[in-house]
């Protein structure tokens, strides 16, 4: 069936994939969201700084 070199590559290629699919699982998950949802807040923090300061310059 397999020697062992063929084995082991297969090991290997399946140990890639499933490091691979379980990176993306988390990028897609936790980082992404985390990201978007930080900037967001960000810029409503500057955006209300902004307004505060034009409503104390007026």
């Amino acid at each position: 069936m397999f020697e062992f070199d063929q084995y082991l590559g297969f090991l290997a290629f399946l140990t890639i994939l499933t490091i691979g699919f379980w990176l993306m699982i988390f990028l897609l998950t936790f980082v992404i969201p985390y990201w978007i949802i930080g900037a967001n807040i960000e810029n409503f923090k500057l955006r209300r700084e902004a307004k505060r300061k034009a409503a104390e310059e007026a």
